[in-house]
């Protein structure tokens, strides 16, 4: 009975959890396209080291009142995470600027099979065949809904193989540095968030100037700007407590695959409150087609056999027990 009630309080957990993540993620984009589309700030790397400025506020205010307990990252994994995790945010707007949209969707559904590769490599899991054949009809959906005219260059072939890979080191760091020092998200959020928010606010506008030819300082806001751009940084937070949530629960493949919902989700919107122009047939099949896979993928992988890791990470410490409960249970 009480394994029970432990397995229904994991499941009511994973589900707040995902659910967490789709609603701000989903939030954040439908968000930022009215600061970026209708008020025209299109600085994209300094909004980003923005999100972590007010993501570093939360962690001092929650390590104020002692919802966070001092913990300790060495140094050189802070900083390989952080270049990941930058190279990840400046190699993916870079991606978008030099490539075709096709192909930006197309890089992106290839960090799947990237940080499946990790997981093999490093963390010696093993997929079963039912596992493998959802993240399969994942990406096909996908790939029809989204991927439409497809062309490609030398710049933004290299500028793509970078934001794929360094997508995929960061979201497995997130899960490996969280086992290792045994770091809950609060924890490791108060880490990385300062590194991050201080490295992409200096940064960020030559970037962002390379990319848009405007610069930051010059940008007019309007009240309505300033608006969307708080909301933007205040949602920003919950989106990036909730993926190190995430990722800590189940891991950088499971968060990945059913990540594509909000994929689904933010074409819905978007043909909900911006018109229905090119909505089809195809887009309709290809979201339907990416939902099922999910599905399978979630039944597939909770299965005995279904994702196994074969060998264990040791812990730095037992005494830091407040992430057990973001990590209790086996891995999906």
């Amino acid at each position: 009975m009480s394994t029970l009630k432990k397995s229904d309080k994991k499941a009511a957990l994973d589900f707040a959890a995902w659910s967490f993540n789709v609603t701000t993620s989903v939030g954040i984009i439908m968000v930022n396209k009215a600061l970026m589309a209708t008020y025209g700030f299109s600085f994209a790397t300094t909004l980003t080291g923005l999100h972590f400025v007010t993501t570093t506020l939360m962690t001092i205010v929650f390590r104020w009142f002692g919802l966070s307990q001092p913990s300790h990252l060495p140094l050189a994994d802070l900083v390989k995470f952080v270049i990941f995790s930058n190279l990840s945010i400046v190699g993916m707007n870079v991606s978008l600027m030099w490539n075709s949209v096709g192909f930006y969707q197309i890089a992106k559904l290839c960090m799947i099979p990237a940080s499946c590769l990790l997981e093999v490599v490093f963390d010696h899991v093993h997929y079963s065949r039912d596992t493998k054949l959802s993240i399969m009809v994942v990406l096909i959906g996908v790939a029809v809904c989204t991927v439409t005219d497809v062309s490609v260059n030398a710049r933004g072939l290299i500028a793509a193989v970078i934001a794929v890979w360094s997508t995929a080191l960061q979201q497995y760091y997130v899960h490996f540095l969280q086992r290792k020092y045994s770091l809950n998200s609060f924890n490791l959020l108060g880490h990385t968030a300062p590194a991050q928010a201080g490295s992409l606010l200096l940064v960020g506008p030559f970037v962002d100037y390379l990319l848009t030819g405007k610069r930051v300082d010059h940008f007019s806001f309007s009240s309505l700007a300033l608006f969307f751009l708080a909301l933007s940084c205040f949602i920003a937070i919950g989106v990036n407590l909730s993926q190190f949530i995430c990722i800590g629960r189940f891991s950088a493949v499971s968060f990945q695959v059913l990540g594509h919902m909000k994929t689904v989700l933010v074409l819905s919107l978007g043909f909900l409150f911006f018109g229905k122009e090119g909505l089809n047939l195809q887009v309709v099949l290809g979201m339907v087609l990416a939902v099922l896979g999910m599905i399978w993928y979630g039944n597939a992988s909770a299965k005995p056999g279904g994702k196994e890791r074969r060998s264990i990470l040791p812990v730095r410490s037992a005494s830091l027990k407040g992430s057990s409960e973001e990590k209790a249970g086996t891995e999906k």
